[in-house]
C-alpha cells in the first residue's frame, strides 16, 4: 500500500449486510489517469497524509487500476421518485462504495468513486463520468462545506485518456467523494415497494445503529429516527434557500438519509435574485426551481414516510412530518435575520426582509453581492445602490432598514463584522466553474486549484481574488446545465 494510504483503517459495515442490498463490483480502469484536483480539507477528515510525489499512486486508485487492502467495492441498489415518477430500480449505476474508513477519532467515512464503470444498475448508461461533471461536484461539495451547509465532501478528481460520449466525446474522469453515509431515501423506497419488509427493517436498524443511536433511547426508536431525518432535511433546505443555492434535481434517490447535500448535477447559485430560478435546462416544468425546494423536500419526506409505513404507524409518521414546517421556518428566518444584520427578532422583520427580496427580484439585483455590500451600508451606500437598476426605489426600504437597525442599538462596526461572517464574498458562480472546466479540458488544472482555494475561505476578502467576487459576465446567462453536467 502506498505510504499516503498506509494509515487508513477499513471497517465495511454496509458490506456485511445481506447481498440483497448491493452487488460486489470491481472498478473498471481508465486509461492513463492523472490527478486533476485534490482537497486537503477533505483529506483531513480521513487523517490522510498526501505528498505530490505520491500523486501517481493516488491517480491509479482514482482511475480504478487497483483497490487498497481492506476495500470491498460494491454498488448499492435503491429506487426513487424522479421528477415525481417512481422508478422501481435505480442503484449505483456509475459509482461504487469502495469501503468505509474509520479515522483516529472513531468517525466513519464512506469512500465512494463516481465514474468507476458499469454495474448491474447502469441501465442503458456507460457507468462513466466526464471531467466537467466531476469538477463541478468537486467544487460545489467543498464550497458548500465552507459555507456551513451539510454536504458530502470531495477528496479528488482524476482525468484520463478514456473517451466518454455524451453530446460529444469528452475526457473520462472519476471523483472520489466522502460521506458518513450514502444511504438515500430511495433505499427505503426500494425495499418497501418490492415488499421486502425484513430487508426494510434490517436497513432501518442499520441506519439507526450507525447514524442515529440516540433514537434507541426513545419510546419509538424508528419514530424518533424518522422525525430527526425530517428535521435535518428541513434545516438543510432552509440553508440552501438562505444562501441562494438550487440543487436542481431533488429526486428521492438524491436525498441523503443524513440530511446532507448529495449528488450534484445541474445545481446553481443565484446571481440576480430570481425566486423561480431553474438551473437545469432539462427541468422544463420548473419542478425543482429555487422557490419550490422547501415543498419538494417535504414531499420527499412524505415518500420516505410511505416507505416506512410497514414499520411505523400512521400517527408516528404524521408526527414526524409535522415537524418539517416549523423547523424550516425557524432555521430560514434565523439565517435571514443574521444575513440582514438583525440582532434580535421583531414582529416586522419578516415583512422587511420579504420586501427587500421583492425589490431584488424586480430590479434583477445580484443577491450575494447585495447582501455583502449591505453590511457596509453606513460606509458606502453608493456601492450598494450601484447594483440596483432603479436606486430611487430603494430609498423607502433603506429608511425602514436603518430605523430597524437603530432599535438593535449595535455599533455599525460590530454589525458589519457579524454580517460579513455570514454573507460570503465568494460563491461558486456557474461562469467561474465553466472557466475552470474549460482550462482543465485543455490540460490546465491550475484554475480548479485557484478557485477551490478561494471558495474554501468565502467570507474573507482575498488579495488578488477580485475576479471571483465580480458581477457575472453577460455570457454566463447563456450557460446551460443538464443532468450530465
Amino acid at each position: 500500500m502506498p505510504a499516503a494510504f498506509s494509515g487508513l483503517r477499513f471497517d465495511n459495515s454496509y458490506a456485511r449486510l445481506p447481498d440483497v442490498f448491493y452487488t460486489a463490483v470491481a472498478p473498471q480502469a481508465l486509461a492513463r489517469p492523472r490527478l486533476a484536483a485534490y482537497s486537503g480539507a477533505a483529506a483531513g477528515l480521513l487523517e490522510l497524509p498526501f505528498a505530490p510525489s505520491e500523486g501517481m499512486d493516488f491517480a491509479r486508485l482514482l482511475g480504478g487500476e487497483s483497490v487498497l487492502e481492506g476495500m470491498q467495492p460494491l454498488a448499492m441498489v435503491y429506487a426513487g421518485h424522479q421528477f415525481g415518477s417512481y422508478n422501481p430500480r435505480l442503484g449505483d449505476g456509475r459509482g461504487l462504495l469502495l469501503g468505509e474508513v474509520v479515522n483516529g477519532r472513531g468517525e466513519r467515512w464512506d469512500l465512494h468513486l463516481k465514474g468507476a464503470g458499469l454495474t448491474p444498475y447502469s441501465r442503458h448508461g456507460d457507468g462513466r463520468a466526464v471531467l466537467r461533471s466531476c469538477i463541478r461536484e468537486f467544487l460545489a461539495s467543498e464550497a458548500l462545506a465552507a459555507l456551513g451547509i451539510p454536504t458530502t465532501r470531495a477528496l479528488a478528481v482524476a482525468v484520463s485518456d478514456t473517451p466518454v460520449y455524451r453530446e460529444t466525446a469528452e475526457p473520462g474522469a472519476t471523483l472520489l467523494r466522502l460521506a458518513q453515509s450514502h444511504v438515500r431515501f430511495g433505499h427505503f423506497e426500494y425495499f418497501a415497494h418490492t415488499g421486502q419488509v425484513d430487508a426494510l427493517r434490517r436497513l432501518a436498524d442499520y441506519v439507526v445503529d450507525r447514524h442515529y443511536p440516540e433514537a434507541r433511547e426513545a419510546d419509538v426508536p424508528l419514530g424518533a429516527f424518522f422525525a430527526e431525518v425530517v428535521r435535518r432535511t428541513a434545516c438543510l433546505v432552509a440553508r440552501w434557500q438562505a444562501e441562494g443555492f438550487t440543487h436542481g434535481v431533488m429526486n428521492t434517490d438524491n436525498m441523503s438519509i443524513l440530511g446532507e447535500t448529495l449528488d450534484y448535477g445541474p445545481y446553481g447559485f443565484l446571481d440576480s435574485y430570481e425566486a423561480g430560478y431553474v438551473p437545469n435546462h432539462s427541468d422544463t416544468s420548473g419542478r425543482y426551481a429555487f422557490d419550490q425546494q422547501p415543498s419538494i423536500a417535504l414531499w420527499n419526506c412524505w415518500c420516505l414516510a410511505r416507505a416506512l409505513r410497514p414499520l411505523l404507524d400512521k400517527a408516528e409518521l404524521e408526527s414526524g412530518l409535522a415537524g418539517f414546517e416549523p423547523e424550516f421556518v425557524a432555521e430560514y428566518s434565523a439565517r435571514l435575520r443574521r444575513k440582514f444584520g438583525l440582532a434580535r427578532e421583531e414582529e416586522g422583520d419578516r415583512e422587511l426582509i420579504l420586501d427587500a427580496l421583492a425589490l431584488l427580484e424586480n430590479q434583477t439585483v445580484d443577491y450575494s453581492l447585495f447582501m455583502r455590500r449591505l453590511a457596509r451600508v453606513d460606509e458606502d451606500i453608493n456601492a450598494l445602490l450601484a447594483l440596483c437598476a432603479e436606486p430611487q426605489g430603494w430609498h423607502s426600504w433603506l429608511a425602514r432598514y436603518r430605523e430597524r437597525l437603530a432599535r438593535d442599538g449595535r455599533e455599525a462596526q460590530a454589525r458589519r463584522a457579524d454580517m460579513e461572517a455570514v454573507n460570503p464574498a465568494y460563491i461558486l458562480r456557474k461562469h467561474l466553474a465553466q472557466e475552470a472546466i474549460a482550462a482543465a479540458e485543455q490540460g490546465d488544472y491550475s484554475g480548479i486549484a485557484r478557485l477551490h482555494a478561494v471558495l474554501r475561505n468565502p467570507y474573507v476578502e482575498q488579495a488578488g481574488a477580485e475576479h471571483y467576487s465580480a458581477l457575472p459576465p453577460a455570457w454566463s446567462r447563456e450557460l446551460c446545465i443538464s443532468c450530465s453536467s
